[in-house]
């Protein structure tokens, strides 16, 4: 179901804005939106890809037909980076020409993980595992799940706004990949990808591993199929404030490792952040994930 509401002329200020939707479920949620945003009602039926099949279906309608720019974000959006939709709308003037804009609502995440999909292992059982066969079986590279990658590309949200150019990329990189996985996958990895497993905790209301997967398609599609767009990381200075000092020179230290490519630099880095999430989660924690989340070898994406 895709029910958009407009708004009156008046509520949009800049000249030539992006168009973007704000997803919402509940009447309540409706009530809590940004009014520089456009109001999406998505209640109905649902796909277990959630915001790309409703990608997919906005790429289509008439309502982005010739527009410049355009996105559709979660109902939580200022919730989670901080950002309401004046100071979005001036980010993006102020950064002109580009095809997508994109950000990170966990800075916290960038500096003490290897990726994002080591990451996910300490959210959903198994990730790392099932994401790679995801990969082999879809024609991607799987050694993409054990490579230090640098922050400035580091995004697991669907928090977009971009190009028809960008979409016209993005929506078939994405897809052609959900399609080649499911016809090469085992039958006993394509069960598991398909359930619940991935939300033991029942913090995403019984997701499969699907949509967890494919926001973390967004990265590589940078680097592969979307590698001649131009792209922007939106600054989130509020998330960014709540890094403690660790955190903030972990990430300085993994980025220099990947700009010099340093092995030397990136096993001091493991080493340093290794005993950071010690401190920080505790022996248990540090017992369940630590190897989990510790690639063997320093590869560099």
């Amino acid at each position: 179901m895709l029910a958009i509401r407009e708004r009156t002329a008046e509520a949009i200020v800049p000249a030539d804005p992006p168009r973007i939707f704000q997803i919402h479920y509940e009447d309540w949620q409706r009530s809590v939106c940004d009014p520089r945003f456009v109001p999406l009602d998505n209640r109905g039926p649902a796909t277990e890809y959630l915001e790309f099949d409703l990608f997919e279906r906005l790429s289509i309608s008439p309502h982005v037909r010739g527009v410049a720019l355009w996105g559709a974000l979660s109902w939580r959006f200022t919730e989670k980076t901080g950002l309401d939709g004046a100071e979005l709308f001036e980010l993006v003037a102020a950064n002109p020409d580009h095809d997508v804009y994109f950000c990170n609502p966990h800075p916290q995440h960038e500096g003490v993980y290897h990726n994002l999909w080591v990451q996910g292992e300490t959210a959903h059982p198994r990730f790392v595992e099932l994401s790679r066969a995801w990969l082999v079986a879809a024609g991607l590279p799987g050694e993409e799940v054990e490579l230090i990658q640098p922050s400035h590309l580091y995004s697991t949200a669907n928090y977009f706004v971009g190009t028809p150019a960008f979409w016209a990329a993005y929506l078939p990189f994405v897809r052609g990949a959900i399609r080649r996985a499911d016809a090469n996958l085992s039958a006993e990895h394509k069960a598991a990808l398909h359930s619940t497993a991935a939300d033991d905790r029942m913090v995403h209301k019984g997701c499969t591993y699907m949509p967890f997967i494919v926001e973390r398609l967004f990265p590589l599609f940078l680097r592969t199929a979307g590698r001649h767009l131009s792209t922007f990381k939106l600054p989130l200075p509020i998330p960014e404030d709540d890094l403690d000092v660790h955190q903030r020179m972990l990430r300085e230290m993994k980025d220099r490792a990947c700009a010099e490519r340093s092995s030397w630099l990136a096993a001091c880095w493991i080493n340093y952040r290794s005993l950071y999430l010690q401190q920080a989660h505790g022996r248990g924690w540090a017992k369940t994930y630590l190897r989990a989340v510790t690639p063997g070898e320093v590869r560099f994406a």
